[in-house]
């Protein structure tokens, strides 16, 4: 799993709730550019990518991830603090996986990505 979040406090909780909690191996950027490198270099099976980042935000990540034939099919959960429902959202019509809202709740995390991606809370 690749966790891309430009919050150092959130990478942090994140990496370790989907190690200790999940028994995931994780991958951690700190921003999109960083995201995309080590895509290609760590093969990974599905991104947690932060929508709003400087520099690249995770909808234009997103879109670098389709772009690469390494990455193409990769599925992505996005993880935002802006949810709001009924309001038209910066991931409509973006093939991802499914949204988590911050703040999640660390100890249920990794059932919560696990089941957006379809896979046993146990998968890596």
């Amino acid at each position: 799993m690749l966790v891309v979040d430009d919050d150092d406090s959130i990478r942090e909780i994140t990496r370790i709730a989907l190690e200790m909690v999940g028994g995931w191996r994780v991958v951690v950027a700190t921003g999109g550019c960083e995201a995309l490198s080590l895509a290609k270099e760590h093969p990974v099976d599905a991104v947690l990518l932060d929508v709003m980042m400087p520099e690249m935000d995770g909808p234009t990540t997103f879109r670098h991830l389709r772009a690469e034939p390494e990455t193409a099919d990769l599925p992505v959960v996005l993880l935002t603090a802006k949810v709001q429902t009924g309001d038209h959202q910066v991931w409509d019509g973006m093939d991802v996986a499914g949204v988590i809202s911050k703040p999640f709740d660390p100890m249920t995390l990794a059932g919560d990505v696990a089941a957006l991606l379809g896979w046993s809370a146990q998968a890596s």
